[in-house]
């Protein structure tokens, strides 16, 4: 017992000192919380490479990977309309209940799908009217969309400014160990039974229900103070019916705030598409089947959340502690400068592969806890509901128009396609700049002055 208690406290010490001054509550609090981090990760990673994989596979690869990213935005609209309507009616962790029952009946019911010898994977004649390939796309989409968008609503909803710069990167470091493993072993499923990647599918329903049960865990062990997030958001709050969830959208559109984390969030999804697009038709070129296509996209993914983990373990993170939030936010755009030119000159698929990893890599272990964190001095409005909008098409609205591009690639000539997609990622990522120190001055006034900025 002593030696149990002697290492937790040696573990306490050593994450005080590489990630910020923990108590003995906000540690479980955000080891809890990584591990729930760690399914969703996990589950998204192992699905992910299917997405693309089995799309190809069923509908086509080339143009087709671009139109299905625009035709995927259009589903998501009226998806997280519905999901902004149930914000409004059920508690925030029940949400976790309600979304996760649905997305794991469905895994089970695509499972069963592309089991069956005619309609599923057996049938290896792609085609465009093969409508299950664009729903399968879409509903990836949605899970990578609106489940992410909920964890870390629910996460900047009980974080204070003070512990978000500590336990945030520590959450994100957790779960990319759900990022490295899932995508690394799950993928190896379909060899080892011997058949198509349908029982993968399947099996992914068992880790979303996995992720429920450590919610209900998580709201019984947590203390209810740690439960609570920004006091002035508190006092603000006003408690009438929600106005509804377009307020969401209304508010975006209000805030120069939000829409410059809108803009980045978008900015870099608009530049890692064009070189994802190129990336993923070279790997549809050189694999013919889907399983062979998925293992390679998840050693890929695998090596993304290595190598992130790598960089939050290594203490990447300290940057934005020591240098504050302003330079994290302004360092990404130059580190992404140096991914843009190296394509610029090389697209072999190898290259292409840890392009890639690097620029995932920036995003998830930098980039993404430090915008995450400006929501911390936000209503609940933004967090719930604007956040989603951000979220979902900042990103996916991001892909959708890159891939409006990508979709002219022949049309429009290679050399030319390449010209323009590298010198409007340089366009993109000199606004960037701009935008990273407007973020950071308004979230240092807002931390400092203790108030909201919308």
């Amino acid at each position: 017992m002593d030696l149990l208690s002697g290492s937790r406290n040696l573990l306490r010490s050593l994450l005080q000192k590489w990630f910020g001054p923990f108590t003995k509550d906000e540690l479980k609090k955000y080891i809890l919380l990584g591990i729930v981090f760690a399914f969703i990760i996990g589950t998204y990673w192992t699905l992910k490479p299917l997405k693309e994989a089995i799309f190809g596979s069923i509908v086509g690869s080339g143009s087709w990977l671009a139109r299905v990213k625009i035709v995927s935005v259009l589903f998501l609209l009226p998806l997280v309309a519905i999901y902004g309507k149930l914000i409004e009616r059920f508690a925030r962790d029940r949400m976790f209940y309600l979304m996760g029952f649905v997305f794991a009946f469905f895994m089970v019911v695509w499972g069963i799908f592309f089991a069956l010898p005619e309609f599923g994977l057996s049938n290896t004649v792609a085609s465009p009217w093969r409508i299950s390939g664009w729903l399968w796309y879409v509903f990836v989409e949605s899970f990578g969309s609106l489940m992410v968008a909920l964890f870390w609503a629910f996460m900047t909803d009980i974080s204070d400014p003070k512990s978000a710069k500590y336990g945030f990167p520590l959450v994100v470091l957790i779960g990319q160990i759900g990022g490295i493993l899932g995508p690394r072993f799950l993928s190896r499923i379909p060899l080892i039974l011997g058949t198509n990647n349908a029982p993968l599918i399947a099996f992914c329903s068992l880790l979303v229900l996995s992720m429920m049960l450590l919610i209900f865990i998580f709201m019984k062990v947590t203390p209810a103070y740690l439960l609570e997030g920004f006091e002035e958001v508190k006092k603000k709050q006003k408690r009438k019916k929600s106005p509804g969830f377009f307020n969401g959208l209304k508010l975006l559109l209000d805030h120069k705030y939000l829409l410059g984390i809108f803009a980045v969030l978008a900015f870099f999804e608009i530049i890692s598409t064009f070189i994802e697009f190129n990336f993923q038709v070279a790997v549809m070129n050189i694999f013919t089947s889907d399983v062979s296509r998925s293992i390679y996209l998840s050693n890929w993914g695998s090596t993304v959340n290595l190598v992130t983990f790598l960089c939050l373990f290594f203490g990447i993170n300290n940057i934005q502690r020591w240098l504050g939030i302003r330079f994290a936010l302004v360092l990404v755009p130059f580190l992404l400068f140096l991914t843009v030119f190296a394509f610029k000159y090389s697209a072999h698929v190898d290259v292409l592969f840890w392009l890639m990893v690097v620029a995932k890599s920036i995003n998830y272990a930098l980039n993404g806890p430090t915008l995450k964190q400006l929501y911390v001095p936000t209503t609940k409005d933004v967090k719930y509901k604007s956040q989603a909008w951000i979220e979902t098409f900042g990103s996916r609205g991001a892909k959708a128009s890159s891939s409006g591009l990508n979709a002219f690639r022949e049309f429009i000539g290679v050399s030319a396609y390449f010209a323009m997609a590298i010198y409007l990622s340089f366009g993109l990522l000199f606004g960037w700049l701009f935008l990273a120190l407007f973020l950071g001055k308004k979230y240092n006034e807002a931390i400092s002055s203790n108030e909201v900025v919308c």
